[in-house]
Formats: C-alpha cells, sequence, structure tokens
C-alpha cells in the first residue's frame, strides 16, 4: 500500500499541501495539466524552489490577473462539474469544499448554500484545493496519514473583521482531530488546509511503519515569527511487509463485587462487538479483597460500544482508558490439510520468516471427533503446515 504521511510541524494550507507534493515527486507537467481541464481563465501557476532556514522547499503561488470572485457552493460545484476532470477528483474536490461550507454555516448561522466564500472561493482556493487532490490521484496515495496540527493563538483579519485564531472555521473543520496548543500568534492552520486534512486524511498519529520513498517540503507564504522554517514536509513509502502500525484505545476497569463466572458470557459480547484483545487478571484489593482487573484493547471506532457493554454487564462504576501505539505481525487464515481433513490455521509472517498457528476450536474439535489427543492435533497440524 502507498502512504502519505502528512507532518504539519508548522500547520498546514493549500498551497503548502500542493508544494510539498511537488517536492515529493508530483511532474509540474501533470499538475498544470490536470488544473487546465478546470476551464478557468485570469490566473498563472508559479512554481519555484527556495531555501527556508537552510531547507530546500517548493513554493507555490497563484497570480490571478482578474478581481477575486465571491461564490457560493453551487456556483464551485456547477465549476467542478462543468471540467473535464476525472470524476474521483470532481468528487473529492466538492466534498473539500461543502466541509468548508458546512463549517461556514455552522459558524456564522446561516445555511449551507448560503455561504459566501470570501476567503476560499476565488481562483487560487480551486487551483489548490484540486491540485491537491488530482495530485495525490496521480501519485496514487491509498493511505493518507496526518499529524495533530498546531493551534496558535492571536488574532486575523478576514472579510468578517478580525477573527480569533485559531479561526471559527478551522475549530469546526477539526472536531474529533488531535490538535496541540502553540503559543505563536499567527495563522498556522487555514480553512483550506484544515478543510483538505480533515476530508483526506484517512487517520491523525504518528508516522506509520513504513519503506520510505519520497520526501517533499512545501513553503507558506508566510514568514514565523519566531524564526522557524514555515513548511510541511509530506513522506511517501510502502507499507511495511513485517509489520503494521496501529492507533488503539486501552479500556480498563477493576472488579471487586462481581460473579466471574459470568466471564465467558462477558468476553464473548466484547469480542463480538470489536475488542481486539480482552483479559481479565485476578488480584488483591484495598482491604485485602479478592478482584479482578479488566484490560481491553481495541480500535478508536469501537471504543464507545465496548464502554457501554462493560458498564452493562459488569458490576463497574467507572473506567479508565488511553490511546497507545502497537506494532502486530501481518497474519492470515489458511487451511491446513491433515488425516482427519482441512483444519483452519493462522499464517504469521515475522521478521525472521513464517510460522503456523493452529485455531483452538478447529483442533478441539477434531480431537473429539476422532478421539485423539489434542496435543497429536497440534502436532499433526505443524507437521503438515511446514510440509504444504
Amino acid at each position: 500500500m502507498k502512504i502519505a504521511y502528512l507532518d504539519c510541524f508548522s500547520g498546514v494550507s493549500g498551497n503548502m499541501l500542493l508544494g510539498a507534493l511537488l517536492d515529493a515527486g508530483l511532474p509540474e507537467k501533470s499538475l498544470r495539466s490536470s488544473l487546465n481541464h478546470l476551464h478557468l481563465s485570469g490566473w498563472e501557476l508559479e512554481i519555484r524552489q527556495s531555501r527556508f532556514a537552510g531547507l530546500s522547499a517548493c513554493l507555490v503561488r497563484v497570480q490571478c490577473s482578474e478581481p477575486a470572485a465571491h461564490r457560493h457552493l453551487r456556483e464551485i460545484r456547477q465549476i467542478l462539474e462543468q471540467s473535464s476532470l476525472p470524476g474521483a477528483v470532481q468528487e473529492k474536490s466538492l466534498r473539500v469544499f461543502t466541509r468548508l461550507a458546512e463549517a461556514e454555516a455552522l459558524v456564522h448561522g446561516t445555511g449551507v448554500e448560503e455561504v459566501h466564500f470570501h476567503e476560499v472561493g476565488a481562483v487560487d482556493a480551486l487551483i489548490d484545493i484540486v491540485g491537491v487532490v488530482s495530485g495525490l490521484f496521480t501519485l496514487d496515495m491509498q493511505q493518507i496519514i496526518c499529524s495533530p496540527l498546531p493551534m496558535p493563538s492571536g488574532w486575523v483579519a478576514c472579510a468578517h473583521g478580525s477573527m480569533p485564531l485559531p479561526a471559527p472555521a478551522v475549530c469546526q473543520l477539526l472536531k474529533k482531530i488531535p490538535v496541540y496548543g502553540t503559543s505563536l500568534s499567527q495563522e498556522l492552520v487555514t480553512p483550506t488546509g484544515a478543510a483538505l486534512v480533515a476530508e483526506l486524511a484517512d487517520s491523525f498519529g504518528p508516522m506509520p511503519s513504513m519503506t520510505l520513498e519520497s520526501t517533499g517540503y512545501g513553503a507558506g507564504s508566510m514568514q514565523r515569527k519566531d524564526g522557524r522554517p514555515n513548511l510541511l514536509r509530506l513522506i511517501t513509502g510502502q507499507s511495511a511487509e513485517s509489520v503494521e502500525a496501529q492507533q488503539v484505545e486501552i479500556i480498563e476497569t477493576n472488579l471487586d463485587d462481581w460473579n466471574p463466572e459470568l466471564w465467558p458470557h462477558v468476553s464473548q459480547q466484547l469480542m463480538d462487538a470489536g475488542a481486539l484483545d480482552l483479559s481479565l487478571t485476578p488480584m488483591l484489593m484495598k482491604k485485602g479483597r479478592a478482584g479482578y482487573l479488566l484490560r481491553i484493547i481495541t480500535a478508536p471506532e469501537n471504543a464507545s460500544m465496548l464502554k457501554k457493554l462493560v458498564l452493562t454487564e459488569t458490576s463497574s462504576i467507572g473506567l479508565r482508558f488511553h490511546s497507545m501505539s502497537r506494532m502486530t505481525l501481518p497474519r492470515e487464515i489458511i487451511s491446513v490439510q491433515t488425516p482427519w481433513g482441512e483444519v483452519q490455521a493462522k499464517r504469521i509472517i515475522a521478521p525472521d520468516g513464517q510460522r503456523v498457528t493452529p485455531e483452538y476450536e478447529e483442533c478441539r474439535k477434531l480431537a473429539q471427533q476422532h478421539n485423539i489427543s489434542l496435543q497429536r492435533v497440534y502436532a499433526e497440524i505443524a507437521r503438515s503446515a511446514k510440509s504444504q
């Protein structure tokens, strides 16, 4: 799988993303050809390599020869639909603009179709958004991961007057996306940049495990007051074959007034609801009371349901939870031929080779059906898997 990692150490904007794509290997000729499919006049694309705090980066500017048009969403939709861009690029670009419209509508208390795109409806925003979407499409990026985004303080001038930073629309666009505060009083994440990463990124977090192929730097238009480079770094590569990195949520609770006979039922309910793994550990609690530590590992999207199940199916009255990175080996289900029929097993790909682990329930059934020891079934599966 081809991965693009957006390292937004100085925030994100449309032209920073566009510059990073070009610096990471997107052919300029391909970009210009895609943008010409918009059939828009009155603009020129300036692309140049510059040095920023000792780092070479690509700076992209859109030069407009006509006054900036203030467009509504329906006008942007019409421009995209009348273009000769690929259908996937049209659709994704429109979804980015729709996100912007929805955010602006909520912030200003108006309808989505009534939103006037002052800052992001002009030609330069169309070039940035369509350029980024088509660039990722051209490079065939199959997964996009973005780092947490910096949130500054201060004020920014816009068509509605002075707005606090982060801009209200940016706060709306970055709901449920990891961010962190910074004392810099300059805009680091623009509404266009926020809409692009919110729509295009598959996940947010640390860099995944991958074989690195290229690195590109895209420059922002402003200079930071603290002298640091205002750049976005794009790192591309292939997902690693031997390992996969994942973000998971760990859910824990202590149980001291609970009947452990219920555990088989509870554990099955949790696994059916998406738990990746779980354990119940006996322990001594305060005043010498016997209790249990229940720990669940889950993908973040399943955490809410699992928390409700724990509070419903156990005596717990409170939970602890935190995010954590984990690394797992790639694995697949295979069928192994034995003297007693086919058995399902897991083939695990480790850095030093492969190994096969049989499924316990499958082996148990075979042992019962043929009146043989479970140990013999395991040994035969190991031998058969090796020969096969």
